[in-house]
């Protein structure tokens, strides 16, 4: 049975070590997770892939089964920001609520998470499946030192995986893709008082981010996720008031529907910048993969399933934002994320989780667990 007031206490344990990213450090959170489940029982592995950047592994196993869940959240939190009413490292709990970083994003869920399996083994609940747990690095920048060597490594091969990284009991079964570049163009430099002398770079990407703003996407529309987007990200050029401009940067964030190309937004990309110029250079800073998962697939059914039964109404959602579930793809192995933080609270001064969202998410994580 799910122990409300130890959950709580673990929630607020985990606040209280700070594991922001940049700098980059879970080893403090993942030895404090491994001696935790080493309490009641669990032995686990701690992997790193660079300094200090810890992910812990630990396996649930069951004799005479191939077959295997994962459950994965993260260890990381963003950088606390300033203007907290509460100190971001507290865990104070007030009007139903637990406050500090990561309460939301993830440490709640991680909590959520380990609770459930110390409730399993103290139940002698016997699954049919081994259940491997996954507390995961540097998911917030990108996952180099988390999830990805891990799965790239073969250190995680589930048959499916349910990722601990969502708000409001959503269940995330559809995920946009995403392109990050640079833009680089080239002009002529010149002196400030004689501009037809020289081609201004500056102005050249003005014209350039014009067009772009009415990017030319070609796409079905998605039932669960908003129209394909590009934001300009960042800009700079130029070296000084009175010299014409000979260079100019500037990044772009684009996020693709699932069926949808990256090569072709590339390739119109490519077209709308050759109309201005021939003297520019596109550096891909990172790709990642749209996703989709069937709805009618046996783990969202499972899902589904557990949270009517705990009388949680399930929300099927689409993520416009990326999220690491895009990584099993790769690998063949079917994801989907669900959490139980608040909307709106993730990388937010004064984040919250509410106690008993969290408690409910625990005990939808035994259902779910003991049923799949």
């Amino acid at each position: 049975m799910v122990n409300k007031k130890r959950l709580i206490f673990l929630t607020q344990s985990l606040i209280r070590i700070n594991s922001e990213n940049p700098a980059g450090n879970e080893a403090k959170i993942a030895r404090f997770v491994k001696d935790y489940l080493s309490g009641f029982g669990l032995r686990s592995q701690i992997y790193e892939f660079a300094p200090k950047r810890s992910n812990i592994v630990a396996i649930l196993p069951k004799r005479g089964s191939s077959r295997t869940l994962l459950i994965t959240p993260h260890l990381d939190t963003v950088l606390a920001g300033k203007g907290w009413r509460f100190s971001p490292f507290s865990g104070i709990i007030h009007n139903g609520r637990i406050y500090g970083l990561g309460a939301t994003d993830c440490k709640g869920n991680l909590a959520c998470a380990i609770e459930a399996i110390n409730s399993i083994i103290e139940d002698k609940m016997r699954l049919n499946y081994s259940l491997v747990f996954a507390a995961t690095a540097d998911e917030e920048t990108g996952s180099r030192f988390g999830l990805i060597p891990l799965l790239d490594k073969g250190i995680l091969r589930p048959d499916c995986a349910l990722v601990l990284d969502a708000d409001d009991f959503d269940i995330i079964v559809a995920q946009k893709g995403l392109i990050h570049l640079k833009v680089k163009l080239q002009g002529k430099r010149a002196h400030g008082a004689y501009p037809w002398r020289g081609k201004n770079a500056i102005s050249l990407a003005v014209d350039i981010l014009k067009d772009i703003k009415k990017f030319p996407f070609r796409y079905s529309r998605h039932r669960l996720l908003r129209p394909p987007t590009v934001n300009i990200g960042t800009i700079q050029g130029g070296d000084k008031v009175n010299i014409v401009a000979d260079w100019c940067e500037f990044e772009l964030d684009f996020r693709f529907l699932p069926g949808m190309s990256a090569e072709q937004i590339l390739k119109e990309l490519k077209k709308i910048i050759l109309r201005h110029t021939q003297r520019f250079k596109i550096e891909i800073e990172g790709i990642q993969k749209d996703y989709e998962i069937s709805l009618r697939h046996p783990l969202v059914e499972a899902v589904l399933k557990a949270m009517r039964d705990c009388k949680i109404k399930p929300k099927l959602k689409g993520s416009e934002g990326a999220t690491s579930i895009t990584f099993f793809q790769d690998k063949n192995i079917p994801a989907v994320a669900t959490g139980f933080g608040c909307g709106g609270c993730a990388h937010s001064v004064d984040e919250y989780a509410k106690v008993d969202n969290l408690y409910k998410g625990c005990k939808f994580l035994v259902e779910f667990l003991k049923n799949y």
